[in-house]
């Protein structure tokens, strides 16, 4: 995973490249494959990682645990149906401190509660980037979702916002010599990168190349690692066959939405209320699985 990174960028500006090659629909359908392939697969193995955590931590049973699982996700499927707005705030908070988790795995004996604080304010700076770039689909599908209309400003207040805390958690890793200045200058140069992958991608497309590449990928490498011992062909194998099954009930289940929501309106809103179904257990899981790691 040294040097993952720059496999990343290449891939990310490949993917801007096949971008002035195919038309916005062509962009979204290979968009929604890459989401449907890696991005689902990243969180098909959850039962999978609470097993290796409950073997070695808990004295929870292994059907208590996927009673829960399965009671999160029937939660949130029922507060997107019911209170929509407050599920789509979870599900966004859920997500910034993930992808901040996920891309900055500090192995350090660092504050805890600074720990966290930093992961949130890293994923927030993320997704209100892309928010930012992307204001006018964003807020129609927060409409479709919550009936409500977001000023677009608010997108803008808030990255700037939590850029200031990011800069000054950035000062503060530095000082307490955590990171060096050269890491800090690659992180920003990612970010920039990202800032341009959505500013001329396509909403979906853009997503999808963060979603997958930067995200979803370096997470199977980190969870496979971390239930096998090591990456290699045999234990990618032996983890695409233990995800399959929850994979396949995933995609069944988005492709019947797609097919009594054919408006790619209507369908882009219920396919990220059902990822945010999906995400609040997996966000849980990997969560304790870092923990368990430190």
């Amino acid at each position: 995973m040294k040097y993952y990174s720059r496999i990343s960028i290449i891939t990310s500006f490949l993917g801007l490249w096949i971008d002035s090659f195919f038309s916005n629909k062509i962009q979204l359908i290979i968009g929604f494959i890459l989401i449907f392939s890696f991005g689902i697969l990243h969180g098909a193995n959850d039962l999978l990682l609470i097993k290796k955590i409950n073997n070695e931590k808990s004295n929870n049973s292994y059907l208590q645990i996927i009673t829960y699982y399965c009671m999160i996700i029937a939660t949130s499927i029922a507060l997107f149906y019911f209170i929509p707005w407050f599920a789509l705030l979870l599900f966004i908070l859920f997500s910034a401190y993930h992808f901040g988790e996920q891309h900055w795995d500090i192995e350090n004996n660092l504050n805890h509660w600074f720990r966290r604080f930093f992961h949130f304010t890293y994923g927030i700076v993320l997704l209100f980037l892309l928010f930012t770039l992307k204001a006018e689909e964003v807020k129609n599908i927060i409409y479709s979702i919550t009936n409500t209309q977001i000023p677009i400003i608010y997108f803008q207040k808030i990255l700037y916002l939590f850029i200031s805390f990011l800069g000054i958690c950035f000062y503060l890793l530095f000082k307490k010599k955590i990171i060096s200045l050269n890491k800090i200058i690659k992180e920003v140069f990612h970010l920039v990168v990202f800032a341009i992958i959505f500013k001329v991608s396509e909403l979906i497309w853009g997503f999808a190349l963060y979603f997958v590449f930067w995200h979803s990928i370096p997470s199977i490498v980190n969870q496979i690692i971390f239930i096998d011992g090591s990456l290699t062909i045999n234990n990618c194998i032996k983890y695409i066959k233990s995800a399959f099954l929850y994979w396949i009930i995933s995609l069944m289940g988005i492709f019947l939405f797609y097919y009594f929501l054919n408006e790619t309106q209507i369908f882009s809103a219920v396919f990220f209320s059902f990822l945010a179904a999906i995400t609040f257990p997996h966000v849980m899981v990997v969560f304790k699985m870092f923990d368990f790691k430190k």
